[in-house]
Order: C-alpha cells, then structure tokens, then sequence
C-alpha cells in the first residue's frame, strides 16, 4: 500500500534570528520567525508525512503552547515524525519539496540540505528532492518578508 501527503508552511522573515532551512543555517541577514527554529522546508515535510498517515498536523504534535518546543531543531521534529510513521508500518518512499523565497539563494546549500533529511529519513539522497523559485516579486514573499515551502511526500509499507 503506498499513501501521500502534502504539507505547506510560512513563516515570517525577522532580524536577529537565524535563517535555518533544512536544517542549515544559512548566512543571511534576516532569518525566519517561529516558536521552533521556524525551518519551513523540515514543517513542510512533516506535514506532509503526517498527512499520509493521516496524523492531522505539527501544530497538534508540537504546540507552541509546549515550551519543550521552544527553539527546537526542526531535524528533531522530522525524527519524531519519521519514528511516527514507522510505528504506523510506513517507510517513506520519496520526499518531493520548494522553497519559495526571494532571497537568499538557496541553491548552494541543497545538497547539505538533502543530506540531513535522508539522514533523519534514513532513505537514499535519490529519493529525496529539494526545488527552489522566486515569487516573481509578489505578495509578501516577493517582498522578501516570508519565505514558504510545500512539499509532498509518499510512503510504503515499512
């Protein structure tokens, strides 16, 4: 049985925070603003695998109200999601993910990126892939305010 997710988070860019995507801290002079460390790409897949176990969402699993969660690695969360869908008799089959951010470039940290999620996943680099695009300048993150992520996800019986 193969099932599939999708998953989709925003935050908002702020200054003094780190901008950490995947895991990575990326240098930049702005980062993104979250009770976690607001890793929208690591929430995006998250959702996503929650959704195809059918698990509702992040908010519910790790709510802000919780202040274990408070700054968090967002690589700690994917591993708790991950050990989830394992206890449910899923594996993950493919991870399908963008980046949706004005700036900075994301490019030269994908492949750092792919490497901590198949680390926490623990599934080959090839089955997972990381896109990045622009807003074209539209809304707020055209206007370098947020950056998003959606991603989909498919898992098989473990």
């Amino acid at each position: 049985m193969m099932r599939v997710g999708i998953g989709y988070d925003i935050h908002r860019m702020v200054e003094e925070r780190e901008l950490i995507l995947g895991g990575v801290v990326i240098p930049y002079i702005k980062g993104l603003m979250g009770h976690s460390d607001a890793d929208v790409l690591l929430h995006a897949i998250c959702d996503a695998i929650l959704g195809a176990i059918c698990e509702d969402d992040i908010g519910k699993h790790f709510p802000v109200s919780d202040k274990r969660y408070e700054n968090i690695s967002s690589l700690v969360l994917l591993k708790n999601v991950y050990d989830l869908a394992l206890g449910k008799g899923f594996k993950i089959n493919n991870v399908d993910t963008v980046l949706i951010a004005e700036e900075p470039k994301i490019m030269p940290f994908k492949e750092k990126m792919k490497d901590n999620i198949t680390g926490v996943l623990k599934i080959k680099k090839d089955m997972v892939n990381i896109k990045a695009t622009t807003n074209e300048g539209i809304g707020s993150i055209g206007r370098g305010e947020a950056i998003a992520a959606h991603a989909i996800v498919s898992l098989v019986e473990a």
